[in-house]
Formats: structure tokens, sequence, C-alpha cells
């Protein structure tokens, strides 16, 4: 198997970052760069992001593969014409079926402008977002940092984030949402580098 090209545009946010950290550059020399990855923004991102909370990323492909074969020019308009039983037969839950119409209506509507957001704060755009049922402020994170690449953003209620920097810094238990958020404050303004490098951390040390 091939292995994933290293992203190297964290390059230098990981360097900066490992001279201000000791415990950073220690992990980073072991680990090296995370591989790429990016994700699309729009409607389509989000919906991505929807079907795949909470469940696996085998499980994910495997739901969004049906929905592109059910809805092949992905749109707001197009997924508001299909029925729930539908959308059920394609493997979502009842609550992911809501989140989705929901989305599909604050898109439809003028209500969610995707187009507006590059001129948008990070906090505005989490605020929109979270407005919309089903998203949360997780998601609205998730999608700043790889839809839009914004360079400071750490979802700090992620587990396996929460997980990683407990280790790195040699904690004893996981620290919460609200320790995570105190304990990176001095990673700012390369948070969003900082959570793909702990995200790379987790599965290269095999951090549980």
């Amino acid at each position: 198997m091939t292995s994933p090209e290293p992203d190297h545009r964290l390059l230098p946010a990981l360097e900066a970052l490992s001279t201000r950290d000791l415990d950073f550059a220690r992990a980073f020399t072991r680990c090296g760069l995370p591989p790429l990855r990016q994700r699309p923004g729009g409607f389509e991102g989000l919906v991505r992001m929807i079907v795949s909370q909470q469940i696996s990323v085998q499980a994910a492909s495997t739901i969004y593969g049906r929905f592109e074969q059910a809805v092949p020019e992905l749109s707001a308009r197009a997924v508001l014409a299909l029925s729930n039983e539908r959308l059920k037969t394609i493997g979502l839950s009842r609550p992911k079926q809501d989140y989705i119409c929901s989305l599909a209506q604050a898109v439809e509507s003028g209500v969610l402008d995707f187009s507006a957001f590059e001129m948008m704060t990070d906090d505005a755009i989490i605020m929109t977002l979270t407005a919309v049922k089903g998203i949360g402020r997780w998601t609205a994170e998730i999608y700043l940092l790889f839809a839009l690449n914004r360079p400071d953003v750490f979802p700090a209620a992620d587990l396996a984030l929460q997980t990683a920097l407990g280790r790195l810094k040699g904690l004893v238990d996981r620290p919460s949402e609200r320790q995570t958020r105190e304990l990176v404050k001095n990673w700012h303004p390369w948070r969003s580098a900082a959570a793909r490098f702990l995200w790379h951390y987790y599965r290269h040390e095999g951090v549980a």
C-alpha cells in the first residue's frame, strides 16, 4: 500500500510550534508531517460531515456512496426532493435525515450563504453553522479547519485530540474540553496545524 503524501504546507507552522513547545518538538521529531487531508466545502462538505458523525470511516463512505447514487448532482433542492423513505434506504438514521434536510432548507432559503464565509470571522461562521439543526460546534470547527483551511482552529471537544494532548503532556487523565482549550492557548496562531499533527500523533503512536 502506498504511503499517503505528507502535507508540506504544515511544515512552517509545525516548526514554529516546535520552537515554542518542547513536548511538541519531541513528538514532531518522532512522527513527522501529517498526511495530506482536505474536505470539500459548501453544502456537499457539510452533508459529508453529518453523514460521518459517530460512525466509522468505512460506514460513512458506504452511505455517502449511496447518497451520490441517489443524487448524482448534490444540491439542497435535490435533497429536499427525496422522500424520508428514500433517505432511510440510503442508510441515514432518522436524526441524520432531519439534520440533512434542515441544512438543505437553510441553504435553499438563503439563510445559509457559503459565499459570505470568506469575509466572516471564525466565531461568526461557527455561530452561523451551529444555528442549523444537527450542526454542533465540533462539526463547525471541522468545517473551518478542513474545508475553509482556517489556520487557528482547534476542535477541543474531539476525544482523539484530547487523548493525544494528554499523552503529549504526560497527563494522567484525558483533559476535558475546557482544559484542552486552555492547554492549547499558547499554540496560537497555529492551532489548526497543531490539531492536524495531534490526529497524526494519535494514529502514529497508537495513543489510547
